[in-house]
């Protein structure tokens, strides 16, 4: 048996509301729309993962969802650009990553993170 897909659903009255988050700022492609549910996709392949944590690491919270990206400081610009509730400023954590935490439309607190490049 393998996992194939892990799939986050999060819970929102209007689906069509969280477009613009999730397509603008994070750069998803809708993969279907049948308006009581939009999904949303990248064409990068990843493996599935589940993280079960205590907390967030550096006294955060637990975050709903983290969303690896390749360019943090433009996710972080774009979020900050349309108003996004950001949470926890952009950090560059002891365990190499490059992160901050943003509330999407639906309220969920999202860890928005980038490995730091440790090439010299």
């Amino acid at each position: 048996m393998a996992v194939l897909r892990i799939v986050p659903d999060i819970k929102f009255k209007n689906p069509e509301e969280t477009k613009t988050f999730y397509r603008d700022v994070l750069g998803l492609d809708v993969a279907m729309d049948q308006g009581w549910i939009i999904t949303f996709a990248s064409a990068e392949s990843t493996r599935p993962q589940v993280s079960v944590m205590s907390e967030g690491g550096s006294g955060t919270p637990v975050p709903d969802i983290s969303i690896e990206v390749d360019n943090i400081d433009a996710v972080y610009e774009k979020a900050r650009a349309i108003g996004c509730d950001i949470v926890y400023a952009m950090t560059d954590e002891p365990w190499g990553v490059r992160r901050f935490y943003v509330r999407d439309p639906a309220g969920k607190l999202l860890n928005i993170l980038a490995h730091k490049d440790v090439r010299s």
